[in-house]
């Protein structure tokens, strides 16, 4: 994984969720580009916080990968009557 790969998640119009998998078995949710941080360059470290006030500081290489949703609707079933 790479910073730029990083930021392009972070940078999408529109945004997409997505979980940042890591080298441990982690999953990290980043439910908006918000809670991200990463400095300007090519740096390792990036800060992911949470909506409660908590926060982790990642390292690139224990990024293993990022999963996305698919972006399909789920629908619910029809009424029956």
């Amino acid at each position: 994984m790479t910073i730029d790969q990083l930021r392009k998640a972070l940078q999408a119009r529109p945004f997409n969720p997505f979980v940042i998998c890591l080298a441990d078995g982690q999953r990290v949710r980043v439910r908006s580009s918000e809670f991200v941080r990463a400095p300007p360059g090519p740096f390792r470290t990036f800060v992911v916080a949470d909506p409660d006030g908590t926060f982790r500081v990642l390292d690139l290489l224990r990024v293993t990968s990022l999963e996305f949703r698919d972006g399909r609707a789920r629908r619910r079933p029809a009424a029956t009557k």
